[in-house]
């Protein structure tokens, strides 16, 4: 819903904490992302966990096929500042190792983990070490009852989340969080829209299967832009077939163009016949700098022609317009001084950095 000030009026579901970072409740929509390394390669998965870090995810999550990749996990968590989640599947004793190797959280469907005295095992651990657990239905793999009754629908998306939750609160566990994912951007609308309905616990917002970097990253920021904007969501993982670094800078978007989180943001005008400079080149050019060298929440401006550039500059911390030989610099919405053209990009810097030295890595 929205309210009378403009802002998203977010559902307030059950808190819960994941190793030091709060979801839920009225903390902030945390980003997530998946490592693609093997987890028994511990160099190479802190490698890329330090590098996702850097780029802003506050959640990491590994796979866990094999018993090794479980063994790894305390290596891992030891080295890496964010919380640690296992994925495990329809094995109980990795989840039971994942435990022991002190992992945050455990992704896990209780009702693929065989019988009952498995999930006892499991959840009664679990209860023991406070590791919540994150149940993932999947449009691709949905149980064949419920997709034979009901096709793969929103309701039949959520009677699975139910009937895992159901096990999980059976033997008193509600630590949980729930992902009702499907690469049909409606239908995992749907999904949400209704488990919203239906459960109080923190919901992880995800596009599965959405593609490569362009399709997946719209079909993500519509899927979990739409769910947001309704006040719907407490974590998300924007799913893409790409580094996963562009996950990070996505989501970090999605979160910017909904007022949900201020960060980096470059405005970029999208050029036209009035333009004497290369709009494209400039504007990746700063950005690119941008994402590599400044930390701090900043509205960047980069536009190609006087028409639009002083309008849009005063919505900027920073901004510039490109000209035939020479370009404006802006600070804090007001022309502030003429440079070369040739010079825009490396003296636009440069008053970043004399002016909010705080602000660069």
């Amino acid at each position: 819903m929205i309210n009378k000030k403009n802002s998203i009026e977010r559902k307030k579901t059950k808190q819960i904490m994941v190793g030091n970072v709060a979801v839920g409740g009225d903390a902030p929509i945390r980003i997530q992302s998946m490592c693609t390394t093997h987890t028994r390669d511990v160099d190479a998965t802190v490698a890329q966990i330090e590098e996702l870090t850097e780029a802003g995810c506050e959640i990491i999550r590994v796979a866990c096929p094999k018993e090794e990749d479980a063994r790894a996990l305390g290596k891992i968590k030891k080295r890496i500042k964010i919380p640690l989640v296992a994925d495990i599947h329809f094995n109980h004793r990795f989840a039971l190792i994942a435990i022991d190797e002190g992992v945050d959280k455990l992704r896990l469907n209780p009702g693929n983990i065989g019988a009952e005295d498995r999930i006892i095992e499991v959840v009664e651990k679990a209860k023991r070490h406070k590791i919540p657990i994150r149940i993932g239905v999947n449009g691709g793999s949905l149980e064949k009852d419920i997709r034979d009754q009901y096709g793969v629908t929103p309701f039949a998306l959520v009677e699975s989340a139910k009937r895992h939750v159901a096990i999980l609160e059976r033997f008193d566990f509600r630590d949980i969080f729930i992902s009702i994912k499907a690469s049909d951007v409606p239908t995992m609308v749907g999904a949400y829209q209704l488990a919203s309905q239906t459960f109080n616990y923190p919901l992880h917002l995800g596009v599965t299967e959405a593609g490569t970097l362009l399709r997946g990253s719209i079909y993500n920021a519509i899927g979990i832009g739409t769910l947001l904007q309704q006040g719907i969501g407490d974590t998300i993982r924007v799913s893409l077939t790409a580094d996963s670094r562009e996950e990070i800078k996505v989501g970090k978007m999605i979160l910017e163009a909904l007022g949900l989180r201020k960060g980096l943001r470059v405005i970029s005008c999208p050029s036209c016949g009035r333009a004497e400079v290369d709009v494209f080149k400039l504007a990746g050019e700063v950005e690119d700098r941008a994402m590599k060298t400044l930390k701090d929440p900043l509205t960047l401006s980069v536009l190609g022609c006087v028409v639009n550039g002083p309008g849009e500059a005063h919505e900027s911390d920073f901004g510039i317009t490109g000209g035939k030989d020479k370009g404006m610099i802006y600070v804090d919405g007001l022309q502030h001084r003429v440079v070369d053209q040739a010079k825009l990009v490396d003296e636009f810097f440069e008053e970043i950095k004399r002016k909010k030295p705080d602000a660069m890595k």
